[in-house]
């Protein structure tokens, strides 16, 4: 989990994170065509595309990893927070999900207070019990499934209560149930929280089904859609690519605590 810097707009930006006329690529080459959006607070985004149509250069120019070709990217002093889709811990040193969690806790570390307070363990508690995660928090984090890993990734990345919580490829490693229980917690916590949530994803159906905002990206046919899951099915590439992509009209429900 990686907090975000915020940046400056020059005024007061009701959005989250905005981009406007956004051109991402390398070397000053752009990629796709301008991209502009805005994410508002408790909102769902998809950002769907093959592999290698720009998904994940659009992810680290919206973060500030990388520079815009042209354009620009704003972020709100909320907190913007980064889950990656995959997490590497030091082998040598045994973590249980509980203590991966309360990582998330030491962007406000002090050497004043080096002990975490029961304010701040309350939090943890809370961020573990929004997830579902509850019955293996005290496991080793390496001995946990992709699906119970991801949870305590989510939970890691509550407890600093985000505003806005951006997740690369989570569901990637995961069977269809886990799946399904992972896209059902990140609705209860937009419901709960209030907070936006944004998600690269390749699981067509499944991502664009959740969402209320879509971005479609491919490099090869220069297209760069923003929209509603809707105009992302209707475009013309996308269809040429992917043909009917159902996404059924069944809510999102979790059928597993344990996944």
């Amino acid at each position: 989990m990686r907090p975000v810097p915020a940046a400056t707009t020059g005024g007061d930006a009701p959005s989250l994170l905005a981009a406007q006329n956004l051109e991402i690529g390398h070397g000053g080459r752009a990629l796709l065509p301008p991209v502009s959006l805005a994410i508002n607070p408790a909102e769902s985004w998809v950002v769907v595309g093959r592999n290698g149509a720009g998904k994940s250069t659009l992810l680290r120019t919206l973060l500030g990893l990388l520079p815009p070709v042209s354009g620009c990217v704003a972020r709100s002093a909320a907190a913007v927070v980064y889950v990656p889709q995959r997490v590497e811990l030091e082998p040598t040193v045994p973590m249980r999900g509980v203590d991966v969690v309360a990582m998330g806790l030491d962007a406000g570390w002090s050497f004043l207070r080096p002990w975490r307070s029961r304010a701040q363990w309350g939090a943890v508690a809370e961020a573990i019990a929004d997830v579902g995660a509850e019955a293996f928090a005290r496991q080793r984090f390496e001995t946990l499934s992709a699906g119970q890993q991801q949870r305590i990734m989510l939970a890691q990345a509550l407890v600093g209560r985000p505003a806005l919580i951006i997740l690369d490829e989570p569901t990637a490693a995961m069977d269809l149930i886990a799946e399904r229980d992972t896209l059902a917690i990140l609705a209860r916590v937009r419901a709960n929280r209030g907070c936006a949530t944004m998600l690269v994803t390749h699981r067509l159906s499944a991502g664009l089904r959740q969402a209320q905002h879509a971005v479609f990206l491919d490099a090869e046919g220069q297209a760069a859609v923003v929209g509603t899951p809707g105009d992302v099915l209707a475009h013309p590439v996308f269809q040429q690519h992917f043909g009917t992509v159902p996404l059924g009209t069944a809510p999102l429900q979790e059928v597993t605590r344990g996944a």
